[in-house]
């Protein structure tokens, strides 16, 4: 069924430029036939979209019961401890990424030595469960054509323009592409998790491996790939596929002051909205220095920031403005983000594949997990963030 999605979304994209081309040769039956084709296959489409989102919640919320997670835990250990690669199936991580949770949450506890590799290596940026999922398994790339601009209507005198051609107005359209990009794991763990039981030592290889790949993503889906021309498309360069800017920029002062909360806020969204359900995106040196600006009383502070959950996420109270807030990485200092995370879409483009080495640190007497699953990301709608920048 994604394939056929995929397929249709091409042909929609093709029968708009042929009702552009149609329009601008003047030829308005030919106009009218492609773009009957594209309310045609919208309608298609729209059918598809719910049946595999109502086809992936079913799988999603079908949780496996104890003996299964137990069992199937177990058999997945003695093969990671045998040397062998195990494929955590794209349904699976979809249950980590959306739920934060791992298949061996709920296993039983180890006997005999302590196998535990103590101490945090801190939490994931919480953006990795606010942004859309999707499993895009055996597709080369995924594209979603957005909406940039709507039709206008033209005001006019009737008597003056009777029997003159009226202005025309169309919508314009962009394609935000998702391609597959790897992201690779490499972790280290101490030889003695193998005194624990097969069930246990998959538990905790899993949860080094996902964790891992929880973190790279996060921070891919913030700033995107390395490369020169981006693959994995963040929300600072989103780009759609004729390379045109998919997110909105904004330019504030020279440092973070009582102002900055203002203009990014009302530099979002339509000229005649407030944009809903956004999200503001900040590293924890940003925030602290926002709850730190003081009013004439330099006592009281102007901003109250107050976390939820793991203290990744929370709200910042601007008077009668409640922004929420998520805390990010690798930001430059003054850089934020805001826009409704929905606006970006994360595809796994398969299994995530781990496996145990023991020869890569066999003197330091650590065991190696090896990991590598493809992912792809993008803005899928236009001006769907504001990237706000400390101006020089």
């Amino acid at each position: 069924m994604k394939r056929k999605l995929i397929a249709l979304a091409t042909d929609r994209t093709a029968a708009l430029n042929a009702a552009q081309a149609a329009l601008e040769a003047g030829n308005q039956t030919e106009y009218q036939s492609q773009m009957e084709k594209v309310a045609n296959m919208n309608a298609e489409i729209e059918c598809i979209q719910n049946l595999i989102a109502e086809q992936e919640r079913q799988v999603l919320t079908a949780q496996p019961s104890a003996a299964e997670v137990r069992d199937m835990a177990a058999e997945r250990g003695t093969q990671l401890m045998n040397g062998n690669v195990v494929a955590i199936s794209s349904t699976e991580i979809l249950r980590s990424l959306r739920n934060q949770v791992t298949i061996g949450a709920t296993l039983v506890q180890p006997t005999g030595a302590d196998g535990e590799i103590h101490g945090d290596a801190g939490a994931v940026s919480s953006i990795l469960d606010m942004v859309q999922v999707e499993d895009l398994t055996g597709l080369g790339s995924y594209e979603v054509p957005y909406l940039i601009s709507e039709q206008a209507a033209q005001p006019g005198d009737i008597v003056t323009n009777s029997g003159t051609a009226r202005t025309a107005s169309d919508p314009t359209f962009g394609i935000s592409q998702i391609a597959p990009y790897e992201v690779t794991v490499t972790s280290y763990i101490d030889r003695n998790i193998a005194k624990l039981s097969p069930a246990r030592y998959y538990e905790k290889v899993q949860q080094l491996a996902l964790q891992a790949m929880r973190r790279k993503v996060a921070n891919l889906i913030v700033n995107g790939d390395a490369e020169t021309n981006h693959i994995f498309k963040g929300i600072k360069n989103a780009t759609n596929k004729a390379g045109a800017a998919i997110i909105a920029n904004k330019t504030y002062g020279t440092a973070i002051d009582v102002n900055t909360l203002d203009e990014i806020y009302f530099a979002y969204g339509a000229d005649t909205e407030l944009g809903g359900q956004a999200v503001l995106q900040l590293t924890k040196a940003d925030l602290k220095a926002i709850g730190q600006i003081r009013g004439t009383n330099e006592k009281k502070r102007l901003f109250e920031i107050r976390p939820t959950g793991n203290g990744n996420t929370g709200v910042i109270s601007d008077g009668g403005v409640q922004i929420p807030y998520v805390l990010v990485t690798d930001l430059a200092a003054g850089d934020m983000l805001y826009g409704n995370p929905l606006h970006f879409l994360l595809g796994l483009f398969g299994n995530f594949e781990v496996r145990v080495d023991e020869s890569v640190k066999a003197v330091e007497r650590m065991h190696t997990i090896l990991g590598d699953v493809a992912v792809g990301g993008n803005v899928i709608v236009d001006r769907g963030f504001v990237y706000a920048k400390k101006g020089s």
